[in-house]
């Protein structure tokens, strides 16, 4: 099966088609033109992918004239309810668009003004993520393999949720956990999130559950955002088996609090501190999941290819599971548009998404004092299992170093990778 991700690369490469890569806007003329519209979708997703390259590069420039006549271009072929190559190109363009528009502060804000956070539709499309695509399942499953081995004979048990998971995460685990040979521990699991009401729903159904399975249980909520975390409001205990997860979370803490005219080599992030913090609690283990994606360049050119690469294949593993027409399938895609304007348009403290490689994420947890662990061959088997059953043949797990990676076809998405305290002698 060929997607729009095996297009754009080989669209990049391919000699025949490099000409596209240094298009004239005034060799394009009007967007209206007929043969414009009765190309195929597949010599449209190709055009479109050159529009969007060479647009790209006139915006890294401030080439605004030139930029503005590409984003004529672009706008009249894309579309938000078209082909997946449409899908994708509206997105971009309103994300090249916008960073266009910060050239004028004043017309940027007001077009574009700061409005309230709504935390219960983040997790609405958190939720419309977890049902649609079988990665952060995968994560859960995994990450709860590592606990559990990690937590064997442990009598007293303490999970750290950083940035509050899915309920169901935990309910497998309790019901794990009922069934151990030895009993179940005394489980607290400390949730932190934004949204009060869905810390209150979480709590419930877990106590639920835990009085079902009649297992000792504690709930703890913070409420709170992870870059203004106090890991004193954990509440850890001496005596307890830490352990400690997070899902998507750790990258927005990457952001620099220094002055962004600082050399990017001074740069320091909350990352630092925070990690130093969570180092301090000894955890038993701590499970990180992030996009295996490099959107954290200061290069623009290279961000947008990047990001391109990553959300075409986000992209194609919708178009092959969900119908085109899904509403469910339109917010999950309007998430990742949000992604997508905030890895490409915005910058220093404002720019959040920066997504980066297993490979940087352990440098930096090595640097703050952990030692990786590897994650064990039958949670890489319990993984491949809930993949044969989810559909599509394009979806894989592959492990490296201890660490496992979710794929669609060969491009890896997502890693799971699993770490503990390491003590400075």
């Amino acid at each position: 099966m060929t997607g729009i991700a095996d297009e754009l690369s080989s669209s990049v490469n391919s000699s025949p088609l490099t000409s596209f890569m240094s298009i004239s806007p005034t060799s394009l003329g009007s967007p209206y033109a007929p043969w414009l519209r009765d190309l195929k979708s597949d010599e449209r997703g190709l055009f479109l992918i050159h529009l969007l390259l060479n647009c790209a590069t006139h915006v890294a420039s401030g080439n605004i004239d030139q930029a503005n006549a590409f984003l004529e271009q672009i706008s009249f072929l894309a579309s938000p309810d078209g082909d997946t190559m449409q899908r994708i190109a509206s997105y971009f363009t309103e994300a090249l668009a916008r960073r266009l528009l910060r050239s004028w502060p004043g017309l940027y804000r007001a077009l574009n003004p700061d409005l309230p956070d709504s935390s219960a539709s983040r997790f609405h499309a958190r939720r419309l993520f977890l049902d649609l695509f079988p990665f952060l399942r995968l994560s859960f499953l995994v990450s709860n393999q590592a606990i559990l081995e990690a937590m064997e004979s442990e009598k007293v048990v303490h999970i750290v949720d950083l940035g509050g998971s899915d309920p169901s995460q935990w309910i497998a685990l309790l019901q794990t956990l009922a069934a151990r040979q030895e009993g179940p521990p005394h489980l607290r699991i400390t949730a932190v999130a934004e949204s009060r009401e869905f810390l209150t729903h979480m709590a419930s159904i877990l106590s639920k559950e835990a009085e079902k399975l009649d297992i000792p249980f504690q709930f703890h909520a913070v409420i709170s955002r992870l870059e203004a975390l106090n890991v004193e409001s954990l509440r850890v205990k001496t005596g307890e088996a830490l352990a400690i997860t997070t899902a998507l979370q750790l990258h927005s803490l990457l952001a620099p609090e220094d002055d962004p005219a600082t050399p990017r080599k001074h740069f320091s992030t909350k990352l630092e501190s925070f990690l130093s913090s969570l180092w301090g609690l000894s955890p038993k283990i701590m499970v990180v999941t992030e996009q295996e994606s490099n959107h954290n360049g200061s290069n623009l050119k290279d961000r947008f290819m990047e990001a391109l690469y990553f959300y075409a294949a986000m992209f194609d593993c919708l178009e092959s599971t969900v119908p085109r027409h899904s509403a469910e399938r339109a917010l999950v895609e309007k998430l990742f548009g949000e992604e997508i304007k905030n890895i490409i348009a915005c910058e220093g403290s404002e720019r959040k998404e920066r997504h980066e490689k297993l490979e940087s994420w352990k440098q930096r947890l090595e640097m703050a004092g952990f030692w990786r662990v590897g994650l064990s061959y039958y949670g890489l088997m319990q993984a491949r299992r809930i993949l044969q059953g989810f559909g599509s043949d394009g979806y894989q797990v592959k492990e490296e170093n201890g660490s496992f990676f979710f794929c669609w076809q060969e491009r890896a998405l997502f890693s799971v990778s699993a770490w503990r305290f390491r003590r400075y002698d």
